[in-house]
């Protein structure tokens, strides 16, 4: 018997099954390899893969999916799911994933094309920079190497965890910001820092002293400043609009003959959760002299 010939009534050599599944026997012996679709019986001897005609089903379904450039962990995941809904469900959430990647590609490449057309300073026009002077504030923060794909999840989480902190430290008394000592991008990680002003120093350095470790969390005097600063929207604090914004205010601060006398930080001061996508959340700063 050859390998391109039915074992029984039931069992398929991969030949066999490749032509009713309209797939080559290369891709099938690479799903196996995957895991993503296993033969039903391999014969010790010849080493030949043999088929249900039931799975012709999953091997079409596994070879779609790929053609989406779902990664495989995700495609196990559908093809393993419980009911078709709920493989659906997998799928859709896949696919908008997909759908946000896109987005922010599609923003980014308008972002460069403004900027390699020489229209940046059309874009800049965009943001209204103003300075305010910050008197000194006792902070307590958070330093973590982070790339630009971790940095929202961060952020939330250590300001969270420094807000509640903050109960312990006489309450927060000006808005939390995150600091960046250092370039966050898909290559660089920083350092980022994020920031709490509380009320009473002791308390605070009492606080790091007891917990501070656990969270490597620590405690400075950050004194009085200027800062020269753009306010911007909730979708505005998505990547790429946000570099425009820095842009912008690192345009308008030599424009207007000033020096950079730190790094630039996000102020946030709305409630995240609580606003909409054309609601004021951050202010992107620099301090200036």
């Amino acid at each position: 018997m050859t390998e391109d010939e039915a074992v029984d009534d039931e069992l398929l050599t991969i030949g066999a099954f490749a032509a009713r599944a309209r797939l080559s026997a290369k891709a099938l012996r690479l799903y196996d390899r995957l895991g993503l679709l296993a033969p039903t019986h391999v014969d010790e001897v010849s080493g030949y893969r043999y088929y249900r005609a039931d799975q012709i089903e999953r091997a079409r379904l596994v070879a779609l999916l790929r053609q989406l450039d779902m990664p495989l962990a995700r495609i196990a995941e559908v093809v393993e799911a419980p009911d078709g809904a709920a493989a659906a469900a997998r799928l859709d959430a896949y696919w908008a994933d997909v759908e946000a990647r896109v987005a922010g590609q599609r923003t980014l490449a308008e972002y460069l094309r403004g900027r390699l057309s020489g229209r940046s300073s059309e874009m800049y026009g965009k943001f209204v920079v103003e300075t305010v002077d910050v008197p000194g504030q006792v902070v307590i923060s958070e330093v973590r190497h982070v790339l630009a794909g971790e940095l929202p999840a961060w952020i939330g989480a250590s300001l969270g965890r420094l807000e509640s902190a903050a109960q312990a430290c006489g309450g927060i008394t000006a808005p939390p910001f995150v600091v960046y000592h250092s370039e966050v991008s898909m290559e660089s990680d920083g350092p980022a820092e994020s920031c709490v002003p509380v009320a009473d120093e002791a308390a605070a350095r009492a606080w790091a002293e007891e917990h501070g470790r656990t969270w490597e969390t620590k405690v400075r005097v950050q004194p009085a400043q200027r800062l020269a600063y753009t306010r911007i929207t909730k979708a505005q604090v998505a990547h790429p609009q946000i570099l425009a914004a820095f842009e912008a205010v690192e345009e308008w601060i030599a424009r207007e003959g000033l020096e950079q006398t730190g790094p630039c930080r996000e102020v946030y001061f709305a409630d995240w959760e609580a606003a909409g996508a054309q609601d004021p959340v951050c202010d992107v700063a620099f301090p200036v002299k």
